[in-house]
């Protein structure tokens, strides 16, 4: 019950958030322009066209997650409402859960917003996402929202206040969405041969940027264009309970980064 509590709580800072309706105006604007590279050839399938979409949609909305839910916390530390919430019987796995729950019901909302502007303009325009493929995008976009939010728990609770929760955020960015490719070219350069495909699958589950690329990627139908690295990944992804195993996989993610953040910002709530 206390979960609840804190998420309607959550979801009423949420909209009276001014950042919140920047990023669902924003995100609208983005989506608008998808559909605008989308009518000029309907995509179908894994294509140059997709790769690109979907390179566009994991620079905002990670990006997006981390900087909503990072200072959600850091601002708790700082207008001192934490200090009223833990004079209440409120365990911190609870108000973490909460946290997390109420959060996610407001970045879907943006998504929503800016997907079904997007797909109400397309269908009456007559040149709309093809049905899987807009699912996809919208399945990608979720999964990042879940991966990326755990991330941004975690930073709330090692950041003092919002300037630290700027830099930590925009710094997990950048490493995992920019950066990447040079970072696993940097590291596996230096790992002996018959180590590259286990170190590369290592590091794949260390970035949910990754992770949920790859997953989609194989959905659309591009699997040999990842090279014979990922040829494991992309066999069982493909499987009929690939799907469930993926989920089981960013489950496991999550509650491995909120146990995390529990641990963090219990040391910090018992230190006063």
């Amino acid at each position: 019950m206390d979960v609840f509590i804190v998420a309607s709580r959550e979801l009423r800072i949420g909209f009276r958030n001014p950042w919140a309706y920047s990023f669902m105006a924003l995100f609208t604007i983005f989506s608008l322009a998808l559909l605008l590279i989308n009518a000029q050839n309907v995509v179908e399938g894994y294509s140059s066209v997709t790769s690109t979409m979907l390179n566009l949609v994991l620079y905002l909305v990670p990006l997006m997650t981390l900087l909503l839910g990072s200072f959600s916390l850091t601002s708790e530390k700082e207008e001192g409402s934490w200090q009223l919430l833990s004079a209440y019987p409120l365990g911190t796995l609870q108000f973490i859960l909460g946290k997390y729950v109420g959060l996610i019901a407001v970045l879907w909302t943006i998504m929503a917003v800016g997907y079904g502007i997007t797909g109400l303009i397309g269908a009456i325009a007559g040149s709309g996402f093809e049905l899987q493929t807009f699912v996809l995008f919208a399945a990608f976009s979720g999964g990042l929202v879940l991966l990326f939010l755990a991330v941004a728990l975690g930073i709330g609770t090692v950041a003092r206040n919002r300037w630290q929760a700027l830099t930590i955020s925009v710094a997990i960015w950048f490493f995992a969405i920019i950066g990447w490719p040079a970072i696993l070219v940097a590291i596996l350069g230096f790992v002996p041969y018959l180590w590259i495909k286990p170190a590369l699958t290592g590091l794949t589950f260390l970035n949910p940027a990754e992770l949920v690329r790859l997953f989609v990627i194989v959905k659309l139908g591009g699997g040999s264009a990842l090279g014979p690295e990922y040829y494991e990944w992309v066999q069982w992804i493909r499987r009929p309970s690939g799907g469930w195993l993926f989920a089981g996989v960013c489950l496991a993610w999550v509650a491995a980064a909120i146990t995390a953040a529990r641990f963090v910002w219990e040391r910090g709530r018992s230190r006063g």
